[in-house]
């Protein structure tokens, strides 16, 4: 009869840990399925994090916008996509002024978002809407000045001014003729400014110059230091829309117009703004509806952008992109919240300037989209204003989208050092250096 072994206890004990060690899988032993499963659990692990999903179509346009488009060699609508990417790596902001990047360092998200809305003066508790919302700026409409007096209005404006921690811009459209804001009235100026046409007709550019430079000082002595102006679109027909707007000529000369009203502003110190953004031309009012332009790109190429390039190379502070649908840059989206046309605007023409909506307020986004949405999709078109808008609800609406990733909070950064370098160039802001 042969002897039986028997184990030590404590080697019983080690014999049964490596079994169970085995069966575990942690040494390579585990069944197919569980090695399977394991594999596909690193996998996913693996995987960057998905970006929010872009707005389709179907989405954003009514089941009316569907429109014949004119055929174009450039851009396709795929540039859309491009263009968002470039946003998020523009490096015309990668070396800012050390005290603006310290500045925009110290806000909160919530200041940096204000930063970023410029909204309709309310009529009531306009100082403490700005210190609560630390709003950019405010836009004055004729409202504004039709029962006060040049004293009364720089009073309010101070009074928004001083309860801002950085100091708000305050626009207005005077661009002389059909739209004037202040010189309506009689207590501002004699008479109305004249259409940029007239001036011509009567003294040509000098005119116009010496126009601008009155108008300027008008403006500033109220205390806006932002005109909307100077209209940059190509328009030769009476009957578009804009042309009383416009200079009323073709491309060159509007461009020579231009030139020499951000030239006059610009020595002035007062802010210009080119519109409306990629041009206007013979499209119906966006102010009441949907606006859907089927020229080719190479109309814009060839005039429509000549007189913007003109006004970003004469040192134009900001750019407004208008609601028109341009079929041959971006079918699906208003210029206004489409990544594709400000991609040219910053890479085609060089523009590192403050970019701003037209008006969200406007029919011509609504149809396409809520109060909400328009902010959200607006800011990653690459706008770093949001003009004239519902800022009770659009500032949250923005200010969530970057707590969930939808923005990110370098995009909201790249916007308030285009806003705070420009309210730097207007003398708004004292660096460290000015107070020494």
């Amino acid at each position: 009869m042969s002897e039986t072994v028997r184990l030590p206890k404590i080697t019983k004990a080690i014999c049964l840990l490596l079994c169970l060690l085995l069966s575990s899988g942690l040494y390579g032993c585990s069944p197919a399925s569980e090695s399977t499963d394991s594999a596909a659990s690193a996998e996913s692990l693996s995987e960057p994090e998905t970006t929010p999903p872009a707005v389709s179509s179907e989405q954003l346009s009514p089941s009316s916008s569907s429109q014949p488009s004119e055929s174009s060699s450039e851009p396709s609508n795929s540039t859309t996509n491009d263009a968002e990417s470039d946003l998020e790596t523009d490096t015309k902001s990668d070396n800012p002024d050390p005290f603006l990047q310290q500045l925009t360092d110290s806000m909160t998200l919530e200041e940096k978002v204000g930063q970023m809305f410029i909204v309709r003066c309310p009529e009531e508790n306009a100082a403490d809407t700005a210190a609560a919302y630390h709003l950019g700026g405010y836009i004055l409409f004729a409202r504004d000045f039709e029962s006060n007096d040049p004293q009364l209005v720089t009073d309010n404006i101070q009074s928004y001014q001083e309860v801002s921690d950085i100091p708000m811009l305050i626009g207005v459209d005077e661009e002389g003729g059909t739209v004037n804001r202040v010189s309506r009235y009689s207590a501002f100026r004699e008479t109305p400014f004249q259409s940029p046409q007239a001036l011509y007709e009567l003294g040509g550019l000098e005119l116009i110059e010496s126009d601008t430079v009155e108008k300027s000082d008008l403006l500033l002595r109220l205390g806006i230091n932002v005109n909307f102006a100077p209209v940059c679109d190509v328009s030769e027909d009476p009957n578009d829309f804009i042309y009383a707007r416009a200079f009323g000529a073709d491309a060159a000369q509007t461009a020579e117009y231009v030139k020499t009203v951000v030239s006059a502003m610009k020595q002035e110190g007062i802010g210009s703004v080119l519109k409306h953004f990629p041009g206007y031309g013979n499209n119906t009012d966006t102010h009441t509806g949907i606006a859907y332009d089927n020229r080719s790109f190479d109309t814009f190429v060839d005039s429509d952008f000549i007189p913007f390039q003109a006004g970003i190379d004469a040192g134009a502070d900001m750019v407004l992109v208008a609601h028109n649908i341009v079929n041959s840059i971006d079918s699906n989206r208003p210029a206004s919240i489409s990544p594709a046309v400000h991609e040219i605007l910053r890479n085609r023409l060089g523009f590192d300037g403050v970019i701003v909506t037209d008006d969200l307020s406007m029919d011509g986004i609504r149809d396409f989209t809520d109060d909400q949405q328009a902010a959200v999709l607006a800011v990653q078109a690459g706008n770093d204003l949001i003009c004239c808008t519902d800022y009770q609800t659009q500032i949250p609406a923005v200010i969530e989208a970057v707590n969930s990733g939808e923005i990110s909070e370098q995009q909201i950064d790249q916007a308030v050092l285009r806003i705070l370098k420009m309210k730097q160039s207007l003398g708004l802001l004292e660096t460290d250096s000015e107070d020494n």
